[in-house]
């Protein structure tokens, strides 16, 4: 049995634990409304673009509009943007994630040569123990303050290598922010762009709740006007995505954090009724011994 001196050094070092973590995760809410609040008021930005995009789609020439909507007949090269967290201690939010691109690796691109593109040191360090190259990294971005530049020109040399036939598909995998409580990891093909037909009836569906689109006269042409946007939706995409993952992260943390807090606080009353238990049997000892020693002078 452990002495009253040991149970008591356990004791104050969980203390001291709980309030490090009680501390994290006040900083993980303090982070968490800033990035949900830039995530929020993308939102809008987003929606907007998709429903004039899917209404100039509707009047384009097909898939034929752009070569970003070409899609190849034989996938050779695959790129994968990861998008991670810098830091740890957020449960399983890293692992779910590169859980994901492990999954769709072994199933669906199983004998294709793929590459990655980093946000985040942990998917950086994840993708290093692969055997597949890294191509590009970004560390510290997310969980922060996320400068669209970043989206812009990751998904412009993604764009420059899919035109030269450098790669033939490309795949984003972050982690869609549901509510505090659910943070979902997603992978979304953002190359080659899907069929313009899917991309309207989404908008249709999503943006307008089932409405009629309106129409947006464009000048010169909508293909020349639809070729400028397609690059665009491609930043747009990489940008949501990581607003969404430093939402994610942040929720995660702070959930981890209070979950960390509970057990500390659950491990102190376990200790603490050790401590007593302890302290009890020393002292019936004691008066064993008292006892006893009086017995032994009587006789």
């Amino acid at each position: 049995m452990a002495t009253l001196k040991e149970v008591q050094s356990k004791i104050v070092s969980v203390k001291k634990t709980k309030q490090i973590t009680s501390a994290m995760k006040m900083v993980a809410t303090s982070r968490l409304r800033g990035a949900q609040v830039s995530m929020e008021a993308f939102e809008p930005y987003a929606g907007k673009f998709a429903e004039v995009l899917a209404s100039i789609a509707g009047s384009a020439g097909g898939n034929n509009a752009s070569p970003l909507l070409v899609p190849r007949e034989n996938v050779k090269k695959v790129a994968i943007i990861v998008c991670t967290s810098d830091r740890g201690l957020c449960g399983g939010f890293n692992v779910n994630l590169t859980s994901k691109a492990e999954k769709i690796i072994e199933s669906d691109l199983e004998g294709k040569d793929v590459s990655f593109t980093c946000f985040g040191k942990r998917g950086r360090d994840w993708a290093k123990k692969q055997p597949q190259p890294i191509d590009d990294e970004f560390l510290d971005v997310v969980g922060g303050n996320i400068d669209f530049s970043v989206a812009s020109s990751s998904g412009q040399k993604l764009i420059n290598s899919f035109l030269e036939r450098a790669i033939d598909e490309v795949y984003l995998i972050y982690s869609k922010f549901i509510n505090m409580a659910k943070q979902e990891p997603t992978i979304k093909q953002i190359l080659p762009i899907p069929s313009l037909e899917d991309m309207a009836l989404e908008s249709v569906e999503e943006e307008t709740n089932g409405d009629t689109l309106v129409e947006h006269l464009c000048e010169p042409s909508s293909d020349a006007l639809l070729g400028a946007m397609l690059p665009k939706n491609i930043f747009i995409q990489i940008y949501d995505a990581l607003l969404q993952t430093s939402t994610s992260e942040h929720a995660a943390r702070m959930r981890a954090m209070d979950n960390a807090t509970k057990a500390c606080e659950d491990m102190v009353d376990e200790l603490q009724t050790i401590f007593n238990k302890t302290r009890q049997a020393g002292i019936t000892a004691d008066l064993m011994d008292i006892v006893g020693g009086a017995e032994a002078l009587k006789g």
